[in-house]
């Protein structure tokens, strides 16, 4: 049995998926990326491999461990991947990105697909049927959106989100629940129908860790994954990490 840690830094959250051979076991979120935190972990799982997806400055004597205890790969655009990237400047490309595009890839071979991650920020991810990537758009996320409602006014309040949502608000809680989720869903909503006018037929794919609040609210039909980013991650590792 080969256990791999894979690592997902992200702006809001920074998370730990151990996957024993392909199957993930478990996913851990870390408030610090400490030595310690990271050695301790090693000595639990005992991982013979490992991979990094960071889009934050995270500490840099954790590659050091990592590549001592493990086989360590870091995720970077010079990585091998299944898919090509059709961009001016794929160096500029979000390794999640990179990650969540090659699980649609490996999960669903010679098809269109869009992949909208709900992080800090909104992604749209496309690649077509001959495994292209070429790029989508980037649009703030849905915490972003509360704290900059609060942020630049003087009598806003910060809103915790809600599944449930009225199209119609009743006070001031309401309204900015139901103008920012369900803002996102017409947004990701109206992506998807202008996608469609461009390509006959794509897979649409939604992961992050919003997908309880967004995806009831959506009209098109969606795969939800919240793990999607660990998938592609262990794929790259394994390809990688020979």
């Amino acid at each position: 049995m080969v256990t791999t840690f894979c690592l997902d830094f992200g702006n809001t959250r920074k998370k730990i998926a151990i996957f024993e051979n392909k199957l993930l076991i478990n996913t851990i979120e870390i408030i610090e990326d400490d030595y310690e935190t990271i050695s301790t972990l090693i000595k639990k799982y005992n991982p013979q491999k490992s991979i990094l997806s960071s889009v934050v400055n995270h500490n840099s004597e954790l590659e050091i461990l990592l590549a001592e205890k493990t086989k360590f790969h870091k995720l970077n655009h010079l990585s091998k991947l299944s898919f090509t990237t059709a961009v001016g400047k794929p160096e500029t490309i979000g390794t999640d990105r990179l990650a969540m595009s090659e699980a649609v890839v490996y999960f669903f071979p010679n098809q269109n697909n869009l992949v909208i991650a709900l992080g800090t920020c909104i992604t749209y991810n496309f690649l077509n049927k001959e495994h292209e990537f070429f790029g989508g758009g980037i649009s703030p996320g849905m915490e972003m959106r509360f704290k900059s409602l609060n942020h630049y006014t003087a009598l806003l309040p910060i809103v915790k989100p809600e599944s449930i949502v009225p199209l119609i608000g009743y006070d001031t809680v309401t309204n900015i629940t139901s103008g920012v989720i369900l803002g996102m869903a017409n947004e990701i909503d109206g992506f998807i129908d202008s996608y469609k006018l461009k390509f006959n037929n794509f897979n649409v794919h939604l992961t992050g860790g919003d997908i309880v609040y967004l995806a009831p609210h959506l009209k098109n039909k969606i795969f939800a994954d919240s793990e999607l980013i660990f998938k592609g991650l262990y794929a790259i590792s394994e390809t990688n990490n020979q």
